[in-house]
């Protein structure tokens, strides 16, 4: 169904129409702000730089070699043996076919199996449910609450820290 690879330069066009839909933004933590092909370059650019520090990967599907989304590691800590996970399926025909789970999975495969990660983390909008579901089934667990830390579309809302364990993860998906 899918499969995943490292983000290219040739994948920021795409990226870029992404983070500059409202309406995708409207569910991530962070603000909607407008970016232009220069800025999505430096992001690009810095990323190239700290590759020993984070995983960015592009959910492509199979056959068509569509590029569906993202999904990454982010501040890899070699010895905490840590890295917090984000997605983003960017493609709104992609959503709710279970690619989201699927890349989610082979990405924290990875994080665990390949890279000897013990734990994984991440923050979601205490009022996205979808992802929240995803992030259950996945086995991460609620770990705190950071009260209004959010502004989006007019009012405050929680952020949720969750984690999840190597041997969680595994336990989960056997």
């Amino acid at each position: 169904m899918i499969y995943l690879r490292e983000l290219t330069r040739s994948d920021l066009a795409q990226t870029l129409i992404w983070r500059q839909d409202p309406a995708l933004v409207a569910h991530l933590g962070e603000p909607f702000r407008f970016i232009n092909a220069e800025t999505e370059a430096a992001w690009f650019e810095a990323y190239l730089t700290q590759r020993a520090q984070q995983v960015r990967l592009a959910i492509c599907e199979q056959g068509s070699d569509r590029h569906l989304g993202n999904v990454q590691l982010l501040q890899i800590h070699p010895v905490h043996r840590s890295a917090e996970f984000s997605i983003l399926i960017g493609e709104a025909t992609a959503r709710g076919q279970g690619i989201g789970l699927r890349a989610s999975q082979l990405c924290l495969q990875h994080a665990f199996d390949d890279l000897n990660l013990h734990r994984s983390w991440l923050q979601v909008r205490s009022d996205n449910l979808p992802a929240l579901k995803l992030y259950q089934r996945l086995g991460f667990v609620e770990e705190g609450r950071l009260r209004q830390a959010a502004f989006k579309q007019g009012q405050y809302v929680d952020l949720l820290i969750m984690g999840l364990l190597a041997d969680e993860f595994r336990t989960t998906q056997a």
